[in-house]
């Protein structure tokens, strides 16, 4: 979200699922929807059905990269160089949109400079890509009509997460392939509803709607409808809680939804920050690994259970409508209500629908929202009046920043916080599979998807376990400089040589044990997708 919203002026995908049959060229980076967003994948697949050409980006051979006209098998962390390296052979070739970049860009002379310093040689060598896939790559992409961009966690969830998501809008614009239907960015979100949680006020700097804390007259806005003095320092990021934990600073957390003992990276770290805090609330629907640190475990509600509303990553508000009564006998905005006016401050609301009229008051990306207006169909924001129909494709004329122009970032390549050596000489990426998801606490407990997926399992390649006398189903040991973890071994050819990859599905296998504690400077988020390791043979 922060990259985009530097690079374009808002955080969120420019276009619609519904746009995306009609795609000329699909550029796919860093994700696997086929397993991690299959609703998304038939999409795509539509729109390959339909003859259009496929660039995909991925260290694993996914489906989509089997299928791709073009596989960029890149090395983890190399994105930036990889993307610096696309654009810089668009302009060495005339490829640019140059009428749009002169219209609707501004910085551009300094990422042209910047992207001279990427010719193919080094490209290469810092990729691990061919040039003449790297050459190809750019002339399918900069030569389409109607070019998307789609890009997940592969992008984010790494020390240069942000960065990774500006660069990729520098390719977009150089190509001018924004602001028209089946065009743009799809950022695919990793739940089915972080976009709608990011846009309603957990960020620590920003207020619901991405409203500053630092600008009074925002402050001010929220301070005459909530009562209450606001503070113009941001807080602090969810990582940065924890850090503050094991420090003795930081003194209560409630979790809701959340399994960070299981999903956060450096988990050993986690689960001390967890063991120190003072006092620790959890409201879920099972016990989790968190849960295990909690002083107090509060029933959350499923799905079924709720009233309200999801946005998801196409920015689309939808109604949520509960199919049974709470289980627990009270909403999870009835709990958060009344810890609240326990804790002093009164929140009385008789039902969702007059949350959703106070967030239409004071976000004005929201303002046409109603629960009368979502009852059949869902709107797209921004959706500023009642009569506002919803936006289907960003940026058509203006983009939202100031001056209404996007911005050109010129970019580093950086690498991976930790790499292989001689000691652990392999790289391991984490990821998903289509059978589970998240941290398991739901799909573990089906006895048929248990049936199929029972156990975690770390994916090889041939060569790498011919080399280390591995056979399939052998059992393995993976170590990193943070833990190490018993694992028996698919060999495949998805991986190449030198990386593994394993998910963290399994509460008995908690892959992030293994990940390092390099973040994002800017968000925070943890570099999920790349850290160095040591493998061994166990018979």
């Amino acid at each position: 979200m922060a990259g985009l919203a530097t690079s374009l002026g808002a955080g969120a995908a420019t276009n619609s699922l519904a746009q995306m049959p009609d795609i000329d060229t699909l550029f796919l980076f860093g994700s696997n929807p086929n397993e991690g967003h299959p609703i998304i994948s038939l999409y795509l697949k539509e729109a390959i059905a339909n003859g259009a050409r496929l660039i995909v980006g991925d260290p694993r051979k996914t489906w989509m990269a089997k299928r791709a006209d073009v596989w960029l098998n890149l090395k983890p962390g190399s994105n930036i160089a990889m993307l610096n390296g696309i654009i810089n052979v668009i302009l060495e070739n005339g490829w640019e949109n140059k009428a749009f970049i002169a219209s609707r860009t501004e910085g551009f002379d300094e990422l042209r400079a910047k992207v001279k310093e990427y010719d193919l040689d080094r490209v290469e060598r810092l990729t691990g890509v061919g040039r003449d896939r790297i050459i190809e790559a750019a002339r399918l992409y900069s030569q389409a009509d109607k070019a998307m961009i789609v890009y997940g966690l592969g992008v984010t969830e790494h020390r240069t997460g942000t960065e990774n998501a500006m660069a990729i809008a520098n390719l977009a614009l150089v190509c001018g392939q924004i602001g028209r239907p089946a065009t743009g960015i799809m950022a695919l979100r990793g739940q089915n509803n972080v976009q709608g949680a990011s846009d309603l006020g957990p960020l620590p700097a920003t207020l619901p709607g991405y409203q500053s804390v630092a600008d009074a007259a925002l402050r001010g806005k929220f301070e005459k409808a909530w009562g209450v003095k606001i503070q113009d320092k941001p807080g602090l990021k969810s990582v940065e809680m924890l850090d503050e934990c094991r420090r003795g600073n930081f003194k209560g957390i409630f979790i809701l939804g959340e399994d960070p003992a299981h999903t956060d990276a450096d988990a050993k770290h986690v689960q001390e920050a967890l063991a120190a805090v003072d006092f620790l609330v959890v409201q879920d629907l099972f016990h989790t690994e968190t849960t295990r640190f909690a002083d107090v475990i509060l029933p959350g509600a499923s799905f079924a259970e709720k009233d309200g509303t999801f946005t998801n990553g196409e920015r689309r508000i939808q109604r949520v409508r509960r199919a049974v009564t709470p289980v627990p006998g009270m909403a999870e905005w009835e709990v958060i209500c009344r810890i609240s006016t326990l804790m002093g401050y009164p929140m009385a609301y008789n039902h969702p629908s007059e949350i959703m009229d106070e967030i239409a008051g004071l976000v004005p990306i929201y303002g046409g929202i109603s629960y009368d207006r979502l009852e059949e169909k869902g709107i797209q924001w921004p959706c500023p009046t009642k009569d506002h129909p919803g936006t289907t494709t960003l940026y058509t004329d203006l983009f939202s920043r100031p001056g209404g122009l996007a911005t050109f970032m010129p970019l580093d390549h950086q690498g991976s916080g930790e790499v292989p050596d001689e000691q652990y000489p392999y790289v391991l990426i984490t990821g998903r599979i289509r059978e589970h998801y998240n941290n398991g606490s739901m799909t573990r407990r089906s006895a048929g998807i248990a049936e199929v997926v029972p156990e975690e399992l770390a994916e090889i390649n041939p060569a790498d376990a011919a080399a280390l006398q591995i056979n399939d189903g052998d059992w393995m040991r993976v170590s990193s400089r943070r833990g190490e973890l018993k694992v028996r071994a698919k060999v495949s050819d998805r991986s190449q040589a030198g990386n593994v990859f394993m998910t963290f599905h399994h509460q008995d296998t908690l892959t992030n044990i293994l990940t390092s504690g390099f973040r994002d400077p800017i968000t925070g988020t943890p570099e999920y997708k790349s850290c160095a390791v040591r493998i061994e043979a166990l018979g």
